[in-house]
C-alpha cells in the first residue's frame, strides 16, 4: 500500500474471546441472555448473536485456559441494552454476579460482569441520552 492509498474501517466483524471450554462458555453466556448464532465444535468456536447485527461475540476454545479472575485493568466489551439496571437484575437472577454495582455513565447506566475466564463484558444503556442509542 502506498502513502497515497488508504483503507476504510467499515465496522466490526466479530469480537473474539478466549474460553477454556466451549460448552461451559455457551451455558454461561446463554444464562447471561445471549443466543447462539452458530457452534462449530471441530474448530473450537461458537458465535453469540448481538441484537440483529451479523457480527457478534466469537468464543474460541483455548484448552490450556483455566478459570481466572479478570485482570485489572482489562479490555472490556460493552453492549447496548434498553435498561442496564434491569439487565443487572436479570444477571443476578441467573446467578451471574456483577463486578461492581451498576454505575452511571454519560449516556445512562452500565453493569459489568466477567465470564469464568476473565473476559469482561458490560451492558450499557442510553437512558440519559436516548437520541444517541439504537431505535428499538
Amino acid at each position: 500500500m502506498s502513502d497515497e492509498e488508504s483503507y476504510e474501517l467499515l465496522g466490526f466483524d466479530n469480537v473474539l474471546l478466549p474460553v477454556g471450554a466451549l460448552g461451559e462458555a455457551l451455558d454461561f453466556y446463554q444464562r447471561a441472555g445471549f443466543t447462539v448464532g452458530f457452534r462449530f465444535d471441530e474448530a473450537g468456536i461458537a458465535q453469540l448473536r448481538v441484537g440483529g447485527e451479523m457480527p457478534g461475540i466469537l468464543l474460541r476454545a483455548e484448552e490450556a485456559l483455566g478459570h481466572r479472575t479478570p485482570p485489572w485493568p482489562s479490555p472490556r466489551v460493552w453492549l447496548e441494552v434498553p435498561d442496564a439496571r434491569a439487565a443487572a437484575r436479570e444477571l443476578a437472577a441467573a446467578g451471574i454476579a456483577p463486578l461492581d454495582e451498576v454505575f452511571r455513565v454519560a449516556t445512562g447506566w452500565t453493569v459489568e460482569f466477567a465470564d469464568p475466564w476473565g473476559n469482561v463484558l458490560g451492558f450499557t444503556d442510553y437512558t440519559k441520552r436516548p437520541e444517541l442509542g439504537r431505535r428499538y
